[in-house]
């Protein structure tokens, strides 16, 4: 089975990629839901106990944890409680796709070549958009400012150098039909030279 890491910086289009390859039958995860799923469960003690003050209602608040995350070292303490449960997920759910047959399995890491994690993926695909529709689109989400978005950049590696690491590359800067066409000709040229068992 072809394991393929997806990742790309803040507002590059990571979302609409994965949801190509899931609407193909692709077995998909996406990191940044299990955090999600984490922070209401499995995680919630050991947030709480390293931020008191962050669970409300059972549930890990967001803007409560940003404002925790002021203090530099935030972050680093963070990651240490919540990247070996999400890790734990990728490689359950990379052996479930495996054991089902499937020909290829696809994971979104945000963070992938910031973690310096290997996760033992044979490819990675990097999405990426030119800055100035990047930061267009970031800053029309909830909550965004450019002064935030830039917090988030500087934590991020730049396009052009994950750009340079990448096996496939998907600008979404383009028609979307366009970006679809690029997820199905790959998934058609991997299925093909390694069939469902």
């Amino acid at each position: 089975m072809w394991r393929i890491g997806l990742t790309g910086s803040i507002a590059t289009g990571k979302s609409t990629v994965l949801k190509a390859f899931a609407d193909l039958g692709v077995p998909v995860f996406s990191a940044d839901q299990a955090v999600a799923e984490l922070y209401a469960g499995e995680a919630v003690a050991q947030v709480e106990a390293l931020f008191p003050g962050v669970a409300k209602n059972g549930a890990i608040d967001k803007p409560a944890l940003s404002a925790a995350l002021a203090d530099p070292s935030g972050f680093a303490r963070l990651e240490a409680v919540v990247h070996p449960l999400v890790r734990a997920r990728i490689a359950a759910f990379l052996d479930a796709a495996k054991a089902q047959g499937h020909a290829l399995a696809v994971v979104e890491v945000p963070l992938l070549f910031e973690s310096g994690y290997d996760y033992g993926f044979d490819a990675v695909g990097v999405t990426w958009v030119d800055p100035a529709t990047q930061r267009q689109r970031a800053l029309g989400r909830p909550a965004m400012s450019g002064e935030k978005l830039d917090a988030i950049l500087a934590r991020q590696l730049p396009q052009d150098d994950k750009k340079a690491r990448a096996t496939y590359l998907f600008d979404t800067g383009l028609p979307i039909a366009r970006t679809v066409e690029m997820v199905e000709a790959l998934v058609a040229a991997i299925r093909a030279r390694e069939p469902r068992k």
